[in-house]
């Protein structure tokens, strides 16, 4: 089994690799036939794992990153001619950094992408039921997220402005012309 998760790993390495261009590859493009689950499990705070080891080479998860795929049914690894189930315990990414630069937020996240929240990719938070913590989230492309990290989420309810909404006063932060709430007004003021 060993050898059989090996050789898919290294074809899809292989096929990352082979993207034309230099932007991400076209897997919303790619139908290949399900080949069943790879175990690879990205963990909630950003690490990949292969059955059960930490994947330790940053550049072999940033080009596995570049070829994943949300479907309806899950998160795949995606090459022209193969489609592996792995395992996302939260997002597939984590937001590790923000900056704003005039109207526009940027994120870098833990795979290298850079981000711009917008109307394509916004920032949305949750709630927890349990405990009312917040779980904010950054649209990335084609259905995937990042997890905002803690102190990312810090940094944003520093930015973030009052508005009379709907729902009552919330905190939000502006970028590219959208607004989007992280919370209730009072809510997250450290």
């Amino acid at each position: 089994m060993a050898e059989a998760t090996s050789g898919a790993l290294d074809r899809v390495s292989q096929a990352a690799k082979q993207a034309p261009g230099r932007g991400l590859p076209p897997v919303h493009l790619w139908n290949p036939a399900h080949c069943g689950e790879i175990d690879i499990v990205i963990k909630k705070n950003g690490l990949w794992f292969h059955e059960g080891t930490p994947i330790g080479r940053e550049a072999l998860v940033r080009l596995f990153s570049t070829v994943l795929r949300k479907d309806p049914d899950g998160v795949y690894l995606v090459t022209p001619v193969e489609k592996m189930k792995i395992t996302v315990e939260d997002a597939p990414f984590v937001a590790v950094r923000v900056d704003r630069a005039g109207a526009a937020l940027t994120f870098l996240t833990n795979v290298g992408d850079v981000v711009e929240a917008g109307p394509d990719n916004a920032i949305r938070v949750e709630m927890d039921p349990g405990s009312g913590a917040p779980h904010p989230y950054l649209h990335v492309r084609r259905g995937l997220e990042a997890l905002i990290a803690r102190p990312v989420f810090y940094e944003l309810v520093e930015m973030a402005e009052e508005r009379e909404t709907p729902e009552g006063p919330r905190l939000g932060v502006a970028s590219n012309g959208a607004w989007f709430p992280v919370g209730p007004a009072g809510a997250h003021r450290i």
